[in-house]
């Protein structure tokens, strides 16, 4: 009951936010969308969150034992709180959750969740690379070549033999805390693919729905999704993220002739549609908890390493 109520007030509070009048010229930008265009936006999106989900599967596959619906579940809820919370705060669902439901230790859980984090970034800098207008070839190929070295060489220079843990106190922690990164690094057997699977979706129906915001074509507005994407991976972000995703879809839209103004409000409404997707499943399922596969409560046994 608690969980209905909480979610029949946040509907209401979006509910006075939507009625300001400065909202209409939001409104305006979907109003040549299709519903049919909406909905299959839509399904796309949730295909991304079942793509992430199947990468926390792969990645804690030990731990998970196929219960995908509660991955699934996990995802979404996490995916909410990341679009609701500021500066990063909602990512602390993660391994509270993994936790809660499968018994995976918070430091594991925060080092795997910190390598989906890189890998995300890198995918995305790659494309950025590849799709940014008027960058010079000579800068872009430049860019795509650091980033794929850099990707390759992380782990390994984390599954490197040191003998960090023989040092003072703080080298001795942060040796642990290289040892944790290094198994989160090398326990996933299909992540980049998954990664590369969910980014491709992700940025071509944002890319798509950009495309009608805006009544341009999809080349002029992919670039401007990808953009979007790269500014919303900064590590500090405002509350959900409002700014900084408008500004990096609109700086990239210059280069094709979009002025400022139609970019950052064709970026806003791709926006809040992105925020509504993430609220409104992770509300769905916020109201069907998952049975936790500890035999006793997370706070009173203690967590599998």
């Amino acid at each position: 009951m608690k969980r209905a109520i909480s979610i029949v007030v946040t509907l209401a509070l979006l509910a006075w936010l939507a009625s300001d009048q400065r909202w209409k010229m939001v409104g305006d930008a979907f109003a040549s969308i299709t519903p049919g265009a909406f909905v299959a936006v839509a399904a796309a999106l949730f295909v991304t969150y079942v793509l992430r989900a199947l990468r926390v599967c792969d990645e804690f596959r030990d731990d998970v034992n196929g219960r995908f619906g509660a991955t699934l579940r996990v995802i979404l809820v996490h995916n909410a709180m990341i679009n609701i919370v500021p500066f990063r705060g909602g990512e602390t669902a993660f391994p509270i959750l993994l936790r809660q439901v499968f018994g995976v230790s918070i430091v594991r859980a925060s080092a795997s969740l910190l390598w989906f984090r890189l890998q995300d970034a890198f995918v995305v800098g790659v494309l950025a690379c590849l799709v940014w207008p008027g960058l010079h070839p000579a800068l872009r190929a430049a860019g795509i070549a650091a980033l794929i070295a850099a990707a390759w060489y992380l782990p390994r220079w984390a599954r490197a033999p040191h003998n960090w843990t023989a040092g003072g106190r703080i080298v001795s922690k942060l040796g642990k805390l290289r040892d944790i990164f290094t198994e989160a690094t090398g326990r996933s057997r299909y992540g980049w693919w998954w990664t590369i699977a969910n980014w491709a979706l992700k940025l071509g129906v944002q890319g798509w729905l950009l495309a009608m915001l805006l009544n341009t074509s999809f080349q002029t507005a992919f670039p401007g999704a990808v953009g979007a994407e790269a500014a919303a991976i900064l590590p500090v972000q405002g509350v959900a993220g409002f700014g900084t995703y408008e500004a990096g879809a609109a700086a990239a839209l210059l280069y094709s002739g979009i002025a400022m103004k139609d970019g950052l409000q064709a970026a806003l409404a791709l926006h809040l549609f992105i925020l509504c997707s993430a609220v409104a499943t992770g509300a769905i399922a916020w109201l069907f908890p998952s049975k936790s596969t500890l035999p006793e409560t997370p706070a009173a046994g203690p967590a599998r390493k």
